[in-house]
């Protein structure tokens, strides 16, 4: 057992250098070159105007202020917070501890500390820490010290330290240098809570904490450092893992789990619980922050790091309808009235008030949130009252259309979907000039969602981009080209753009809009089936033209359509292999042809299998396409595509409820314990190469194998008679299709392919 106190430590001084230059000066330090500088100094401001940490990354800079009293505030030009920090002034440490700490760094870097001794080390090392927490945290040099001590010492040295600054954690999570200090001690606080022994203690530590952020919560709350500490300290308490990636969402990302919304349940899914947290502490930090700061709440509401805050607090509480009634009122600026036969949340004076406020960035940010989790009965109210009427002109904002995204992408009825469609259908090639396609491409994936208005959102999308004139053959071309197309003066001469990369909400509007009963979409396969085959190559090598041609294969358009564009692609399948989004599509292709199709397309991809079999995407689509027994034995080959096809149709024949595999009707939104038509497809294909695969011979002793195939299938057909004569088999059947079922139930979007 080592001991470590301020005189018994190795005596691996650094040079002499003054206690000012550590403090004041630290990159003059001579002991440090400047790759050490860079390495333990690295740490990198939030650049101002950074969107990294919001929904979508492209909107209006400036935030102004709705409420007169906070507008006439005056606030540095440079400042990112709409609450006013002050400066922290640092104290100069006293020698004898920069000297203690330098040799404590240099005895953790130095490898030599026993994995056994490292905690007790770290231990003493934070006893030393008493009194002067804050002065240490803060300090440019001693605070990387101090994350390694958080990271090494045991629970109740960590918890010590945590309670001892309690009283001043607010100041320290301010801080640049600061908040590092504290996010590692509580990211350490959740690894230590594997052990439950440690749990009451944790708690009592994360209390103290609380109860100090909860005092002045607008000032933690509002700055850019200790923003990002508190979500850290949201996650833990609701035992949440600290990976804050689903708080800081990607725009990408995020628009498309939109147009996929599955109602509140996208919210809760996307939560990774990591240990059972501490609930009610966490409500109470939640509820505490808002009945003391809402007296500030038209501040939090417009600034970028609050609302931040807010966001993570409502995302951590998506399910639990009850608290999320109480909450988000608050964040409305709202007061709740209730009576006995009506619950009302939303005035007709803050109606207003808030129509202006998702025109902010800050707020719309949050405003998308809200929408996402909010409780049936509270988004029904927040859509009557404050977005019926003003669709149009929210939905042509910079910032506002965001949130009218989100407010089309969890519609909950059709008399919603009316309401949307009345207000926005004439208004869709006004929209899409002004940059709103995202609009039109949530108006598209909500009416697919909700099965109604499909016909009309199709008429006015070829509308929007053709005129009655015009035959339907370019409009799919130009929403590939949206971009193009609508800065274009003049719209009708409009052709084919070469090299260049389409458009990426266009595909995304393409691909909703292939998901639609082909009756409602005859422009739209009419102008996909007329493309050249130079434009098709063009489109398939495209990572988003890919999507679109893929959408379109699996769209229940006629098989006589569908191989009416893929002969186009002939002579192309073995180039377009290489490439990575090309791939996609020649899989999709094979899986809709018929079997001479299917041979053309093998027989292509074999021209070029040294090449592609160097490509990533390469062995994995030979092996898909069976290109290696086709090499071996191509009637063999054409047997099992044969037997593939036909046990398909056969299946599909007995099966399905409708003609054709592809119609929607038995997909009703309202039975969640059915899973998706692209799904139940992918997996009775996968359930068909199954039970197909006796047909694949080895390369040698094929007569032999069809002897021992034979011997072995009478002994399955022998034990199979003696389990059936057993009185167990019932029941082992009966378990085997359970499991069967529940198997089928999993399946679910996450079974497609993913393209990069």
């Amino acid at each position: 057992m080592v001991s470590v106190g301020s005189r018994a430590l190795p005596r691996t001084r650094p040079k002499q250098h003054s206690a000012a230059e550590d403090i004041l000066v630290p990159w003059q330090d001579s002991t440090l070159d400047k790759h050490q500088l860079g390495q333990r100094m690295g740490r990198k401001a939030t650049k101002k105007g950074s969107r990294s940490e919001g929904s979508h990354s492209a909107r209006g800079g400036h935030v102004s202020m709705p409420n007169k009293d906070i507008k006439d505030q005056k606030f540095p030009d440079k400042q990112d917070s709409a609450f006013p920090r002050t400066s922290s002034v640092r104290k100069q440490l006293d020698p004898e501890t920069v000297k203690y700490f330098s040799e404590i760094t240099n005895l953790l870097e130095s490898g030599e500390v026993d994995l056994e001794e490292q905690p007790v080390i770290c231990g003493n090392a934070l006893e030393e820490t008493r009194g002067k927490e804050v002065e240490l945290a803060i300090d440019h040099i001693i605070s990387h010290t101090l994350q390694k001590l958080l990271e090494g010492c045991d629970a109740h040295h960590l918890c010590g330290f945590l309670q001892s600054c309690a009283s001043n954690f607010a100041r320290i999570a301010t801080d640049r240098c600061g908040s590092h200090v504290v996010e590692t001690a509580i990211k350490s606080l959740a690894m230590h809570l594997q052990d439950s022994s440690y749990f009451s203690l944790i708690e009592e530590t994360l209390t103290s904490i609380c109860k100090a952020i909860v005092v002045k919560p607008v000032e933690v709350m509002c700055d850019p450092y200790a923003s990002h500490v508190l979500r850290s300290l949201l996650c833990l308490c609701q035992g949440v893992s600290s990976d804050l990636e689903f708080l800081a969402a990607r725009s990408s990302n995020v628009f498309i789990k939109k147009l996929n919304a599955k109602g509140r349940k996208g919210a809760v899914e996307g939560l990774q619980y990591a240990h059972e947290g501490f609930p009610d502490l966490f409500k109470f930090l939640v509820t505490e922050m808002l009945k003391n700061g809402e007296s500030d709440i038209a501040v939090l509401q417009v600034d970028k790091y609050s609302s931040l805050v807010l966001q993570a607090s409502l995302k951590l509480l998506a399910g639990q309808d009850q608290d999320l009634l109480s909450i988000i009122p608050v964040m409305l600026g709202c007061k709740v009235e209730s009576s006995d036969d009506k619950w009302n949340c939303i005035q007709s004076t803050e109606v207003q008030n808030i129509r202006v406020l998702v025109k902010e960035n800050s707020f719309s940010h949050l405003m998308e949130v809200i929408l996402e989790v909010a409780p049936r009965t509270l988004y029904d109210e927040i859509f009557e009252e404050v977005f019926s009427g003003s669709l149009f002109e929210l939905a042509s904002h910079q910032s506002a259309n965001f949130v009218v995204q989100a407010l089309i992408s969890q519609a909950k009825s059709q008399s919603q979907m009316d309401k949307i469609w009345e207000e926005l259908h004439p208004k869709f090639k006004d929209l899409l000039e002004a940059g709103r396609s995202g609009v039109i491409a949530s108006v598209i994936a909500a009416s697919n969602r909700l099965h109604t208005h499909e016909q009309k959102c199709s008429e006015a999308l070829a509308a929007a981009v053709s005129s009655t004139n015009e035959s339907p053959k370019s409009i799919v071309p130009r929403i590939l080209f949206l971009e193009s197309y609508l800065f274009r003066v003049d719209k009708s001469n409009w052709c084919w753009v070469s090299n260049c990369r389409m458009h990426v909400m266009g595909s995304l509007i393409l691909q909703w809009i292939f998901k639609y009963p082909s009756e409602c979409i005859q422009p739209f396969i009419s102008s996909i089936t007329s493309m050249e085959s130079a434009h098709l190559l063009e489109t398939a090598k495209d990572s988003c033209g890919s999507r679109v041609l893929e959408a379109f294969l699996s769209s229940n358009a006629s098989d006589k359509q569908k191989h009416e564009l893929i002969a186009k692609l002939k002579n192309h399948f073995g180039e377009l292999s290489i490439h990575p989004s090309g791939s996609f599509t020649i899989e999709k292709c094979f899986n809709v042809g018929d079997v001479p199709l299917r041979e053309a397309i093998v027989s292509e991809l074999l021209s070029v299998q040294k090449e592609l079999s160097k490509m990533k995407q390469g062995p994995l689509l030979l092996r898909n396409l069976d290109a290696e027994v086709y090499e071996r034995s191509p009637d063999q080959w054409r047997s099992r595509q044969k037997s593939k096809i036909s046990v398909y149709k056969d299946f599909l024949a007995e099966f399905s409820e409708e003609p054709r595999p592809y119609m929607k009707k038995s997909f009703l939104p309202d039975n969640p314990k059915k899973v998706t038509q692209q799904s139940n497809l992918k997996k009775m294909r996968e359930e068909i190469d199954a039970s197909l695969a006796s047909f694949v011979a080895p390369e040698s002793g094929k007569g032999k194998n069809k002897r021992v195939d034979s011997a072995s299938s009478k002994k399955e057909r022998k034990r199979n008679k003696v389990n059936n004569d057993s009185p167990a088999h019932d029941k082992v059947d009966a378990g085997n299709e359970k499991k069967r079922r529940r198997k089928g139930d999993s399946a679910n979007s996450s079974q497609k392919k993913l393209k990069t």
